[in-house]
């Protein structure tokens, strides 16, 4: 109320509580004259932290102080308040804890007085499940990626199989590739030289990946390495195949690499008098190669590693030859030794043929075939590493351990550019996980005996009577026509359909008054009113009436309320069905299936299924740009790649052409897509990034190659224009796709506070 330190006098005096009720609060007066006092611990005594918030703006440096509430709104008060003691605690504050402890009962333990070491003494956990595995016939494969072996009987093939997850491998988190945990290429030749080493084998003659595995962020993939019989020549043939953990029995396994297994050559890379050696280290007349901010460059091409696949230490470079060095952190340097070579520890060392002189090296490439790749020891931690180019788009590899010791040679890795949506490639074939659907599937009903006479009727929906529907079945024209003794079953004709607005209201309506009917009057308790279309839900994919579709919906909501009072059936109109509907439909209730649809006189039933995952929009042929564009307007199912020929057309003056690398989508696109935006939308993608391909006239600012993130029209595309004013450099250590998930989302925050806020410079 003073903006000062009150006395106990104050405190005691009426005069004091009348005037701190009416006069103004001096809130920021009072915490600033605590700051003068040194006050740095601020602690509210309320319901919520609004004082809380308030006190960090009344100070002139709220960094130096710490602010705590006790209570926290939608949160415990036990927790919250315990919180809030532990933090004034280790802020500097004394705490009696011995009420929280039970008094002197325990003792104090002291802290050491070194620093922390920040190392593990858990057990580590692998991902191999632990447990009895021969009590299901099958024998350990004793590999962190693999759980069991079998050796299938009546042959020489043997079976291997694992799970791979985030979980239980969590290392595999720091493989992010273009945005996607994959699993890397080095792990495929690590299940196989764990094949090749339980069976006898010392070397993989040839592993070729045929297709990348995502390793999902919340569920896991099923893992099988198929070993064939050895042929003539004594080489097996070794297989890598996954699927997800949800995957049905009947869903397909993806093949995601193959090779050849072998015994008994040398490889080329180590035979002869050209093996290197490389016991001296560093390697005599080598240049060292900076490393500075090798792994940024290495993110701005997609490559978001972690720190277990960031282990290139060091690069030296003699002629043609790259020499590197590579380790792993301490923290898995223990899980080192259950591997034939850890697959981190691998690709770390591939890294260092961003050095060698490939053909767009720079851009960066993943393993894609190897040959020739021999093992002498397994279980190293750190690697020297010779790597030499051995094709236009392949290197050679030797590999030794920190005494220059041999562990393995590589006669050649052919490298591909990353190229495509990864995880699309890696899932075509597959089904969402998340996302289900209805499919309409045969069904196998059992016989069920012919309705008795009596117990069947059917009437029309409109007030006149419909067509005959059942040979010898009276027909009626609304349910006032049945008898006082009403059938156990009631064929109700929807009617016709149709698909503007006045057929749905009209189809809706008829069926709307019968079901109230039904469901009102008492002599219907004991029937079931069965309601039959046609074209309302086809089985064959085509689209579905929607007047008569609206009317399923309309009684699949009177079934919730009354499941054993209604059912549905839809035909396609042929003699078949016709002929076929009362047998099916006897089956069907008697199967407990309360909806069929009948094609060519076939019944089948609705199943919950997880949707395909589709193939991707066709890309325009000879069209050297497109974009994404809605062909009709108020439905998603209308998108498609369209030629986009503005973006190859001559640049006018102060615009920058740009090849996209990474699009961002916003509400206003979904808008636009269903032709809700208010006003002229533009074409879908407003912002973007990329990298800079041509400059127009007048372009001062940016040059070819520049990475750069901001506003262009048509950005879901590979090619697009831009004004150069709307763009700017992309800031040093983001990725393609953070950039492009910033500039609507800046210049929003922009316009409110500087624009309709009116917020400068200095406040706050």
């Amino acid at each position: 109320m003073t903006g000062a330190l009150v006395t106990g006098e104050e405190l005691a005096s009426p005069d004091y509580w009348v005037r701190h009720v009416r006069q103004t609060v001096r809130f920021a007066d009072a915490v600033t004259a605590l700051e003068a006092e040194g006050v740095t611990r601020f602690l509210e005594l309320g319901p919520d932290g609004t004082l809380t918030a308030l006190t960090q703006g009344a100070l002139d440096d709220p960094e130096t102080a710490v602010f705590v509430p006790v209570l926290r709104k939608d949160r415990p008060e036990d927790t919250s308040a315990l919180a809030a003691l532990a933090t004034l605690f280790v802020h500097g504050a004394d705490a009696d804890w011995r009420p929280l402890t039970g008094g002197d009962r325990t003792t104090a333990v002291t802290l050491p007085t070194y620093a922390f070491q920040r190392r593990r003494y858990w057990p580590d956990f692998t991902g191999v499940t632990l447990g009895d595995l021969g009590s299901a016939g099958l024998g350990s494969a004793e590999h962190p990626l693999l759980g069991a072996a079998v050796r299938v009987a009546g042959s020489e093939e043997v079976l291997f199989t694992g799970r791979l997850s985030l979980r239980s491998h969590p290392w595999l988190r720091d493989h992010a590739v273009t945005g996607t945990v994959l699993f890397p290429g080095t792990g495929f030749l690590e299940l196989a030289l764990c094949a090749a080493g339980q069976l006898g084998y010392d070397r993989v003659d040839e592993l070729t990946i045929a297709a990348p595995l995502i390793v999902p962020e919340r569920t896991g993939r099923q893992l099988q390495v198929r070993v064939g019989a050895p042929d003539a020549s004594d080489r097996r043939t070794v297989e890598v195949y996954s699927r997800p953990d949800d995957a049905l029995d009947t869903d397909p396994w993806t093949l995601n690499a193959s090779g050849a297994l072998a015994t008994g050559a040398e490889p080329i890379a180590t035979t002869g008098a050209d093996e290197p050696d490389l016991t001296a280290w560093p390697p005599p007349h080598a240049e060292p190669v900076p490393m500075d901010g090798f792994y940024d460059r290495f993110a701005e091409a997609g490559f978001a590693y972690g720190p277990v696949f960031q282990g290139l230490r060091a690069v030296w470079r003699r002629g043609d030859e790259v020499f590197a060095e590579v380790g792993l952190p301490d923290a898995h340097e223990r899980l080192a030794g259950s591997f034939a070579v850890h697959p981190a520890l691998l690709d770390s060392a591939l890294h260092a043929m961003m050095f060698v002189s490939l053909a767009d090296a720079g851009h960066g490439r993943l393993p894609f075939s190897w040959s020739g790749v021999s093992l002498r020891a397994s279980g190293a931690r750190s690697l020297r590493v010779r790597m030499v180019q051995a094709g236009p788009e392949a290197v050679a590899l030797h590999l030794a351990d920190p005494a220059g010791g041999r562990v393995a040679a590589v006669d050649s890795l052919l490298l591909r550019q990353v190229s495509g949506d990864l995880a699309a490639r890696a899932g075509a074939g597959g089904h969402h996980d998340d996302l289900f659907q209805v499919d309409w599937t045969k069904a196998a009903l059992p016989e069920a005996d012919a309705p008795a006479d009596g117990t069947l009727a059917v009437v029309g929906a409109g007030g006149r009577a419909p067509e005959t529907l059942v040979p010898g079945v009276p027909v009626g024209a609304d349910l006032s026509a049945l008898p006082d003794a009403v059938p156990a079953t009631v064929l109700l004709l929807a009617g016709p359909g149709g698909s503007g607005p006045d057929a749905v209201r009209a189809a809706t309506g008829r069926v709307l008054d019968a079901v109230r009917t039904w469901l009102t009057e008492e002599r219907f308790e004991e029937s079931r009113l069965v309601v039959v279309t046609r074209g309302a839900a086809p089985v064959d994919g085509t689209a579905p009436d929607p007047a008569l579709a609206a009317v399923w919906g309309l009684v699949r909501a009177a079934r919730a309320e009354a499941p054993d009072r209604f059912a549905l059936v839809d035909t396609d109109g042929h003699e078949s069905s016709r002929t076929a509907l009362v047998p099916a439909l006897t089956s069907a209730l008697a199967a407990g299936e309360p909806e069929i649809a009948l094609s060519d006189g076939v019944p089948y039933v609705p199943r919950l299924a997880r949707v395909p995952v589709a193939d991707g929009l066709p890309v325009p042929a000879d069209a050297p740009a497109w974009h994404l564009d809605s062909l009709d307007k108020g439905t998603l199912d209308t998108l498609a790649l369209v030629p986009f020929p503005e973006a190859t057309a001559e640049l006018a003056a102060g615009q920058v052409r740009i090849a996209v690398r990474a699009a961002g989508v916003n509400f206003r696109d979904v808008l636009n897509a269903l032709g809700m935006y208010p006003g002229e939308a533009g074409l879908l993608g407003g912002e973007g990034a990329g990298v800079v391909t041509e400059v127009g006239a007048g372009v001062t600012g940016l040059a070819v190659g520049d990475r750069v993130f901001g506003m262009f029209p048509g950005s879901f595309g590979p090619v697009a224009v831009a004004d150069a004013r709307t763009v700017v450099r992309v800031p040093e250590g983001w990725t393609f796709a953070q950039a492009a998930s910033v500039p609507i989302v800046f210049l929003t925050a922009y316009y409110a506070l500087a624009d309709l806020g009116g917020l400068r410079a200095g406040e706050r």
